[in-house]
């Protein structure tokens, strides 16, 4: 059970985002997918659930060609798959009950006594409690994305996709959410893909790191391994460094 991104291309017009990537999120583990801003990571991310579709190369989950699922099959499969949304994507206009339940309601397979309490349970997990009866307007930015998480989680995902989950958010805030996704693998057993530019929170989740530059995985390994690593542009993106980063490229 994995998600598998092999030798994926992506164009929009004569804009070439994906060049040959591959990337393998083994089952249980989380990996950090980094880069700069606009190197084509939630493009990457988009593939997994096919909101987005290669021009070439194999999208695979739990072993499933993602291109050869039928409507019925890609709607199973993003059941088994939770998305936290960069700015949380909450409906404004709901509260933050009528969020979690809005897609609990449409599977059409639960009571609801199950769907509130699955909410409670949900919002109990991010540490939440208490909050079901606020609109999105009355939280907190770390507040609203701690709410977008307890409504991926409400479905029980086998994977979890984060695109951006620390984004804006200061030092603390950033620890909690960190935090939250730890504890999400370890309380249920998710596989996880984080979209991050913030190395210090890749650092604190992840199993594996992956640097993707100029349409391609240059570098993968442990954080640690990623921490210690001799390229130049990994270095230079690690440091804040772009002096490195230009080095790298022209020795390319």
């Amino acid at each position: 059970m994995s998600i598998e991104l092999i030798d994926i291309y992506k164009s929009f017009g004569p804009k070439e985002v994906l060049k040959g990537f591959t990337l393998t999120v083994p089952e249980g583990d989380t990996v950090s997918l980094v880069g700069f801003s606009g190197s084509g990571k939630s493009v990457a991310l988009k593939h997994v659930v096919r909101l987005l579709s290669p021009d070439s190369g194999v999208v695979r989950v739990d072993d499933q060609d993602v291109a050869g699922l039928s409507r019925h099959e890609l709607y199973e499969l993003r059941r088994q798959v939770g998305f936290v949304f960069q700015f949380a994507a909450l409906f404004d206009s709901m509260t933050i009950r009528e969020n979690l339940s809005m897609g609990l309601i449409k599977q059409g397979t639960h009571t609801e006594a199950e769907i509130e309490q699955r909410i409670n349970e949900s919002l109990n997990m991010v540490e939440l409690e208490g909050f079901e009866d606020r609109m999105p307007a009355e939280l907190s930015g770390g507040q609203r994305k701690r709410a977008g998480l307890a409504r991926a989680i409400a479905f029980r995902p086998k994977y979890l996709l984060y695109d951006e989950p620390t984004s804006g958010l200061d030092p603390v805030t950033t620890t909690v959410i960190d935090r939250l996704i730890l504890k999400m693998k370890k309380e249920l057993g998710v596989t996880s893909l984080v979209i991050t530019h913030d190395m210090k929170s890749a650092d604190r989740v992840s199993d594996r790191v992956a640097m993707l530059f100029e349409g391609r995985i240059i570098e993968e390994g442990t954080p640690d391994e990623i921490a210690k690593s001799e390229n130049p542009i990994v270095r230079g993106f690690v440091d804040g460094e772009p002096e490195l980063v230009e080095q790298g490229r022209l020795d390319q």
